[in-house]
């Protein structure tokens, strides 16, 4: 098909077709059989052409200019017209530019469709949109980018503007939709119009967005709104400037208000809840030359019917509180905030001040209101911080972790309360749940109640996710190291009454050579499941963790594991598990990482169960389960036996003697006793040799002692030779404490610090190494120089079955 284009001299139009941009001229433009690649038709002129392709809207574009001159001549107003007509098929941008005097602004005014700004980038549902610039001498400003169906209906320009309408080469669209209204002087940059009708939400940004608004310049937005409607104002998107002289501020002009304008810094709450049309202007400021900075805003203008609760206020009294802040918000708050949600709910402080979020500090009372017709989309969030920084102010002190009466008193869920426990290097954190006490979160016993717990530990070196715990379980406390934070997270409504007795409470302890101490005392009837922190991506390397399990008296408790071995490969070190019964002379048993784990096995007494890592050699870490249940002691038939025949002989043997001492005192006469107090009682006998005895002499006193005398307990049958002393696990025989058992000591393990040193396999256990490391002790009496550096003096009632790493690394 030909198309023929004829330009008139006075409409001062161009049209210029070309390739589309990056493609290669497959499809040519044919001009009397002269191929181009580019057809450009100036005004006066009348072209004829053809396609050599028969789908030229693939590769080609047109460009529409007019020129309209409004400084030298009369202004068109009116309709701007898409002309000139019988264009082919192409995607089309049409611009207008009008030359217009700084004195004499131009308004632009849409009359098919209002107009809504849309950010960089974005593109519009049909493809129609609009570009407005403002021409300032030769300064240009974008005022942004628009798509059709929106709230701005007018546009007042400083000085010149260039209007860009861009068109599908598939769209039916024959007016341009805006005219020329009038010229007028407006003494700033521009002014944007825009009229909301019934419940909506606009978006829209500052000129330049998001490059930055013009040094010391000054714009409007006007807005109208329904008299029965309020509106609302939030700031979504910010930046400032540097600025030199003056300051950066949003005025508005509201009806009504009592300090017209009311200014605003961006960084403040802006106006809500506002009955009427009013206006807001952005002032910029003087830049400084070397660093200016960036000026931008995107903002969001929200109306909606006025609320039926908005003058029912609750009192939040949070005078009493200390280290503490509570946030109120919407659903999804902080990462979803849609931007045109419908409805909306806000907050206020006042009938002024409100937001979608609204943050409460301690210290203070607030009368807050809700401007929100469903409240179940709002949540509240708090935290509070709890810190010692020296043992002996804090040691003592028990804290409560409740959530306070002011928070559960609002007609609002809780969705999160956390704490942040924060102490020195050498202060521990210990949590108690004495009455209801903790269960831990895993697969086999999940928590089904209306809040949890989640327990973070963050040490220097890492942070260790200790688990998720809620009540009702048999965790009685936790002792963690360094700084933790607790967060209560909760699951409905029923969070309100289910939370009343609230026990968690919390204190500061002492340095603990552990990670992590867990102190438990099932029910028992109950089966408890516990594994380890950091679940399910597994402990961090060379991390030790402890349980303490209570067995109840006239019970027994059976320890199982949920798997056969550990499942991870040392790097450098040795993972291991140990356990001991608290009973004075009980065995440890100790597996390693390349050992099978212990079967299940019965339990008399309470007991420890310790966890230690290595470095992986891989990603894989360790994760460890075990359970724990219980039953009744059973009382063997052979001792039930043996304690009734033992009764019969002692009553066979006490009657016996009964007998005898009763026929004795029939045949027998009594016998008289006379004391004498002149005759001698001392047997007699020779004199002594020494005139004092030995026990006032030094007779008994060596000159020399042998040394066989003083070591011979060490030495052995081997040829009299006292056995050298080797670095072997040797299992700790004293007296019992309430310390857990400890890994053996790193110079077994392998020590972190020996990185520069060339590693080696542990040393061997000489002839007692055995597939299993369960070791029988010594009889009481029995002494032996263990090659471990475990020795304790006899007074020594601590239990580290092992030495910790410090007396390790003196040993060195």
């Amino acid at each position: 098909a030909s198309f023929t284009i004829s330009l008139h001299k006075a409409d001062n139009t161009t049209v210029t077709i070309k390739l589309r941009p990056g493609l290669s001229p497959s499809c040519r433009i044919y001009v009397k059989n002269v191929k181009w690649s580019e057809l450009k038709i100036k005004p006066g002129q009348n072209v004829t052409f053809t396609f050599s392709c028969s789908t030229p809207e693939k590769y080609f574009i047109a460009e529409i200019q007019k020129n309209i001159d409004c400084v030298s001549g009369p202004c068109p107003f009116g309709d701007v017209h898409l002309y000139p007509p019988g264009l082919p098929r192409l995607n089309r941008t049409y611009i207008w530019d009008v030359k217009a005097s700084t004195k004499a602004g131009l308004e632009l005014k849409f009359t098919t469709s209002w107009l809504r700004q849309i950010e960089p980038g974005e593109t519009c549902p049909d493809s129609i949109s609009y570009n407005i610039n403002s021409c300032i001498d030769k300064a240009t400003v974008n005022i942004g980018t628009f798509c059709r169906n929106g709230s701005v209906s007018r546009v007042k320009l400083l000085g010149g503007v260039v209007m860009s309408l861009h068109l599908p080469w598939h769209s039916p669209l024959t007016t341009s939709g805006f005219n020329i209204a009038n010229r007028a002087s407006i003494k700033r940059l521009c002014i944007i119009e825009s009229v909301l009708k019934g419940k909506s939400s606009i978006t829209l940004m500052s000129p330049n967005y998001p490059l930055g608004f013009p040094e010391d310049e000054l714009m409007t937005w006007q807005f109208v709104i329904p008299p029965n409607m309020r509106a609302s104002v939030f700031f979504h998107n910010y930046s400032l400037s540097n600025c030199e002289r003056k300051e950066e501020r949003v005025e508005y002009y509201i009806p009504g208000s009592p300090s017209n304008p009311e200014v605003f810094k961006l960084s403040d709450s802006q106006p809500a809840n506002i009955a009427g049309s009013f206006n807001m202007s952005l002032q910029g400021c003087d830049q400084d030359a070397q660093n200016p900075g960036v000026l931008r805003l995107l903002f969001q203008v929200v109306v909606q019917h006025p609320q039926v609760d908005e003058n029912v206020t609750h009192l939040v009294d949070l005078s009493k509180e200390k280290n503490m802040t509570v946030t109120i918000h919407s659903e999804g708050w902080p990462s979803h905030i849609p931007l045109m949600s419908e409805p909306i709910c806000l907050i206020c402080k006042d009938p002024r001040t409100c937001d979608r979020v609204l943050t409460l500090t301690s210290g203070a009372v607030y009368r807050i209101s809700f401007l929100c017709k469903d409240l179940s989309r709002l949540r509240i969030t708090a935290e509070k911080g709890i810190g010692c920084m020296d043992i002996r102010w804090c040691q003592r002190k028990i804290y409560s972790l409740s959530v306070p009466k002011a928070i559960t008193r609002l007609p609002i869920r809780l969705y999160k309360f956390i704490w942040n426990l924060l102490a020195t290097d050498l202060i521990n954190v210990e949590i108690m749940s004495p009455s209801l006490k903790l269960q831990q979160h895993v697969p086999e016993q999940r928590c089904n109640t209306s809040y949890s717990y989640s327990i973070v530990s963050a040490t220097p070196e890492t942070e260790l996710n200790v688990g998720v715990f809620c009540p009702g379980g048999s965790i009685e406390k936790i002792q963690m190291r360094n700084n933790i934070t607790i967060s209560l997270k909760t699951f409905g409504r029923g969070f309100i009454n289910e939370s009343v007795p609230q026990d968690l409470k919390m204190s500061f302890v002492p340095h603990i050579k552990d990670e992590c101490i867990f102190t438990v005392s099932p029910n028992p009837k109950a089966k408890v499941y516990l594994q380890t922190p950091n679940w399910p991506y597994g402990l961090p390397p060379y991390v030790s963790v402890s349980w303490f399990i209570v067995v109840p008296s006239r019970q027994t408790a059976r320890l199982g594991f949920s798997k056969d071995r550990m499942g991870i490969a040392c790097e450098t070190g040795r993972a291991y598990v140990n356990i001991k019964e608290e009973l004075l002379g009980a065995e440890e048993v100790v597996r390693r990482e390349d050992e099978l784990l212990p079967q299940p096995r019965n339990m008399y007494h309470n007991f420890w169960v310790n966890v230690s890592n290595c470095k992986p050699v891989d990603k894989t870490q360790l994760t460890l389960q075990f359970w724990v249940t219980f039953a009744d002691k059973q009382i063997d038939l052979g001792i039930i036996l043996a304690m009734v025949a033992g009764a019969v002989v002692l009553t066979a043997i006490g009657l016996t003697v009964f007998c005898v001492k009763k026929k004795k005192k029939k045949t027998q006469n009594p016998m008289v006793g006379v004391y004498n107090a002149n005759v001698n009682t001392q047997m007699p006998g020779k004199k002594g040799l020494f005139g004092k005895g030995r026990q006032n002499n030094e007779s008994h006193v060596y000159a020399v002692i042998d040394d066989a005398v003083v070591y011979g307990h060490l030495l052995k049958e081997s040829n009299g030779t006292v056995t050298p002393e080797v670095d072997v696990y040797r299992p700790f025989d004293g007296p019992m404490g309430s310390l857990p058992p400890s890994p053996p000591p790193f110079s077994f393990r392998k020590d972190i610090k020996r990185s520069s040193v060339t590693e080696e396999e542990p040393l061997p256990l000489m002839d007692i190494d055995q597939d299993t490391y369960t070791f029988a002790h010594q009889k009481s009496g029995q002494s032996e120089d263990n090659g471990d550096a475990n020795k304790k003096d006899e007074g020594d009632t601590s239990v580290p079955l092992l030495e910790n790493k410090e007396q390790d690394d003196l040993a060195e």
